[in-house]
């Protein structure tokens, strides 16, 4: 009920202003420019996920191997199968059996597993990287509040606090904070953006704020994103939905991840950590991002 009045109002204030909804604080429809794929770009790199377990000459898991926010990544919660990747979520009473601790133990701030949330987050750092192009990913979306998915790219830049992203910048390509939010009616919606210097004091990023797509927690849809040397334009389903060069845009190679992640910190999962509403699911149920296809473009 919720969702179909929202949707409807969205589309009258669309045909007022594309941006009266964000105005509002509501999620907009793509109604930008189109993609023109096969016109202006050129297939550089692919992963379909053909077969039946992950290719790790492409993808790594050993990017992060401790507790992330309100749960833990562990490579058991990762699958390939009927040519789809596939990252669950899920809740474990007794720890799962920790790989690295042995090799990583004394490098990083390492934290045991424990009883909670366990999802997943694989890779291309190592494997793959590319400056500027065209990525995308085609994929269903996980179902359960207080998580999220998301496909995005990473540069070790981003750490450098110097007041630029110019050296390297987070650029989170989607993510699905909004799963079907009840009371606001717009759970269909995700969200894009870019993060650098660091994660800390120095901090700066930017938004384009929430866009609809289609039905994503039950049909494929596509994520993409356009990157050259001036800006970062952003797609659904082959529309633009904005565009984005606060701070500069990288100039650097960056890699892949996708991911999932649960609301909370210290590895206990709690409400609302980024407007994403307590998790519904109880011990026993799963959530999977069900990915179809990775796929990477330069200009011709």
């Amino acid at each position: 009920m919720f969702a179909k009045f929202f949707r409807a109002l969205v589309s009258i204030l669309m045909i007022i202003s594309p941006t009266l909804p964000h105005m509002f604080g509501l999620p907009a429809i793509p109604s930008g420019q189109e993609l023109n794929l096969d016109e202006r770009f050129v297939l550089t790199w692919s992963d379909e996920f053909d077969g039946d377990e992950l290719d790790r000459s492409v993808w790594q898991t050993e990017w992060w191997v401790t507790m992330r926010k309100g749960g833990y990544w562990h490579e058991d919660m990762v699958s390939v199968k009927d040519g789809n990747l596939i990252i669950t979520t899920a809740y474990f009473d007794e720890p799962l059996e920790n790989y690295y601790e042995e090799q990583w133990g004394d490098v990083i701030d390492f934290n045991d597993y424990g009883p909670g949330w366990y999802s997943a987050c694989i890779t291309t750092n190592g494997t793959f990287e590319q400056t500027y192009g065209y990525y995308e990913c085609r994929c269903i979306l996980p179902k359960s509040s207080g998580m999220w998915s998301a496909f995005w790219m990473m540069n070790e830049g981003v750490f450098n606090v110097d007041g630029s992203g110019k050296d390297g910048t987070e650029v989170d390509i989607f993510e699905s904070m909004y799963y079907k939010d009840v009371k606001w009616g717009y759970g269909d919606a995700v969200i894009s953006g870019i993060h650098y210097d660091g994660y800390g004091e120095g901090h700066n990023g930017d938004s384009i704020d929430k866009w609809y797509a289609n039905n994503p927690y039950e049909e494929f849809n596509t994520y993409g994103l356009e990157w050259n040397e001036n800006e970062y334009i952003f797609y659904i389903n082959g529309i633009e939905t904005g565009r984005l060069s606060t701070g500069g845009v990288s100039q650097n190679p960056e890699y892949l991840l996708l991911s999932c992640e649960v609301a909370g910190e210290n590895g206990v999962a709690y409400a609302d950590r980024h407007g994403v509403g307590p998790i519904d699911m109880e011990p026993g149920d799963t959530a999977e991002f069900i990915v179809d296809y990775v796929r990477v473009y330069q200009y011709k």
